[in-house]
């Protein structure tokens, strides 16, 4: 099952660290605070700042370029999933229950502590929603994007194994398969499995609020850890189906509940003023876009509220990237590049802007129009049940609030296989892994989820998480050269190809002539 030291040694960074999650959490809590509001924050804020932008020009530019027609493996290959189901599978791997934990609070939050301006104005609902589209929109999705994009293209076009550094290889030749090469291996692995487990646990923290606020059912740690385990089960059984059945069909199923729900609060919510917010935080993000991709504060040197979502933000999109970026590659061979990018990023940022547009603009029209302050209030004591609280304002809110479970236990199992299927590649360098991989890094996960829970660590990982996305910007900036170095010497191969059969076909006419 372990084929390679890179995942044993992946192994023991991740539980040297769980470790210190369990016996130190609040020192492991301060460290990793430190790191990203005081070291990144001050010294590297502006290099997040430009690599997240870099990951959205580069993803861009390569769709609609000459390279945007290559096909992410043979010029034979089709997609093998409808683009219903891929996008689906996509969004489902790449969001998960962010949509709901953020959906309410994000607005709301930055609505009363916006980055700049006085909070708790109208003013500040209109900067809350552009920034909240400049958090969820092209800039996180394009590194998702770039990350699979890259790693599809080795895959299926180079034939190289599903693992980052073998997209290393033209820059880095034999050295890609050495020290470096295993230790960016290795922290692809922990990304991932740091990354899930705080989701884990942290997600179960929301529904055991969310349970005992709604049904009564106590939120305590034993339901907790049952709870991790019930949601264990259902990933584990689902990425042991494979991705053609259990996992697609879960994402057709729960795109279409999560649908549902938007449309429900749509209907029954404010209308107008909810496809005015639309219009005008759209407007706004388009606008002000390379203001807020470039916006720093150097003559304040306050990076506190930056440090918090901005660098956050990015941090957290490269490092859980890792494993989004290797399941959106798995599942789309077959497609060009073109294609690729206007499906994982310029499509789900569409959607992720009118659901929180839809959800979020609903929130804020509650406080900011008809005085709910109390609302606002939720938000900052308890977010795990702000959602509910809100829902509980809608004509038939008990229905909204079982298909809220629904799809967030869904959204959850949809992720959560997808991270598993990943790890069990990375086992076995293949893409098709065995069950007893996937089972194996599901009950891992879970150990860890419980093990934090229990500790109060989960916290402490996930800013660890955030502050790994910088090395690892590195990394993909390194692969993203590694690429077009790779793109060129195709590009040059063929029209060499070209020129040959062309001069061939001149040759052959003039001799028959």
């Amino acid at each position: 099952m372990l084929k390679n030291s890179v995942v044993v040694g992946a192994l023991i960074f991740t539980f040297v660290f769980v470790a210190l999650g369990l016996f130190v959490p609040e020192k492991l809590g301060e460290i990793s605070s430190y790191i990203l509001f005081k070291f990144i924050g001050e010294y590297f804020g502006w290099f997040y700042m430009l690599v997240a932008f870099f990951f959205v020009i580069t993803c861009l530019y390569v769709a609609f370029s000459k390279y945007g027609k290559i096909r992410l493996g043979k010029d034979t290959d089709r997609p093998e999933f409808s683009t219903f189901s891929w996008i689906a599978m996509l969004y489902s791997c790449g969001l998960a229950i962010s949509l709901f934990f953020w959906g309410v609070a994000e607005p709301v939050l930055m609505y009363l502590e916006p980055p700049f301006g006085e909070g708790g104005t109208k003013e500040s609902a209109e900067i809350a929603m552009q920034y909240t589209f400049f958090h969820w929109g092209l800039h996180s999705w394009g590194t998702y994007a770039i990350i699979g994009l890259i790693l599809a293209y080795f895959q299926y076009r180079k034939n190289s194994p599903p693992l980052i550094n073998h997209t290393l290889q033209p820059i880095l030749g034999k050295r890609s398969f050495g020290p470096i090469g295993k230790f960016i291996n290795i922290l692809a692995i922990f990304a991932t499995i740091s990354g899930l487990s705080t989701s884990l646990g942290l997600g179960v923290n929301q529904m055991g609020a969310g349970l005992e606020y709604e049904y009564g059912i106590a939120n305590n740690t034993t339901n907790n850890i049952i709870l991790i385990l019930i949601l264990t089960a259902m990933f584990i059984a689902s990425a042991s189906t494979g991705i053609e059945r259990g996992i697609k069909w879960l994402s057709n199923i729960n795109i279409i509940i999560a649908l549902t729900i938007m449309i429900a609060i749509f209907l029954l919510g404010p209308t107008r003023n909810i496809i005015e917010i639309i219009v005008t935080s759209t407007g706004d993000y388009i606008n002000n876009f390379i203001g807020m991709s470039f916006h720093l504060e150097p003559f304040l040197n306050d990076y506190s509220w930056q440090a918090s979502w901005d660098f956050f933000y990015w941090g957290w999109a490269i490092s859980f990237g890792v494993f989004v970026g290797l399941f959106f590659a798995r599942i789309s061979k077959g497609r060009t590049i073109k294609e690729f990018i206007i499906g994982a990023m310029l499509v789900p940022t569409i959607a992720t802007m009118i659901w929180y547009a839809t959800i979020g603009g609903s929130a804020l029209y509650n406080i900011v129009n008809l005085g709910n302050t109390e609302l606002a209030n939720r938000i900052l004591e308890n977010m795990n049940t702000a959602l509910f609280y809100f829902l509980d304002l809608f004509p038939a809110s008990p229905i909204l609030i079982l298909m809220t479970f629904i799809s967030l236990v869904i959204f959850f199992v949809t992720s959560a296989d997808s991270s598993v299927f990943v790890l069990a590649m990375y086992s076995e360098e293949s893409m098709e892994p065995t069950n007893k991989s996937k089972i194996m890094w599901g009950i891992v996960i879970a150990g860890v989820a419980i093990a934090l829970l229990l500790t109060g660590g989960l916290t402490p990982l996930q800013t660890l998480s955030a502050v790994a996305g910088l090395p690892f910007s590195i990394v993909i900036v390194a692969m993203s050269i590694s690429f077009f170095k790779s793109l060129r010497e195709e590009q040059a191969i063929l029209q060499s190809q070209q020129e040959v059969t062309k001069y061939s076909e001149v040759e052959l006419k003039e001799k028959s002539s």
